[in-house]
């Protein structure tokens, strides 16, 4: 399956495979870092990452490799953790939370996993 990959100029320091969320100022975007009310853009797809008003690229959605914060099973919806790092999402009830997609493999800290990313939002 194709990947739609776009690319961005980064708002502070941006690593590789990690999920970044949009700012207030066009094409520019940030990593994520799990706070409430973050719009999930997508997986950063650069190797080497990019340093604060560099340029890089990142999968808006499709297939992409993902770091992983945690332990997430296959099919799990996944949000940010405060570095960045994909992590199962589980709000509240009644609590909306964003999601940059779904793993599709089992994946545990520190691993590069595949995700399909696919931003949403979804209601615990």
């Amino acid at each position: 399956m194709a990947q739609v990959i776009k690319n961005f100029t980064a708002s502070g320091a941006i690593t590789h495979r990690r999920l970044v969320v949009f700012t207030a100022t066009d094409r520019v975007l940030a990593q994520a870092t799990g706070a409430a009310g973050e719009r999930l853009a997508g997986v950063v797809d650069f190797p080497g990452g990019a340093a604060s008003g560099a340029r890089f690229d990142v999968v808006l959605f499709g297939p992409a490799a993902v770091e992983c914060g945690g332990n997430i099973l296959p099919g799990q919806n996944i949000v940010s953790d405060a570095q960045g790092r994909a992590v199962a999402a589980a709000p509240a009830a009644g609590v909306n939370a964003a999601i940059a997609g779904r793993l599709l493999v089992n994946g545990a800290l520190g691993d590069f996993a595949e995700a399909f990313v696919n931003p949403d939002q979804i209601q615990g």
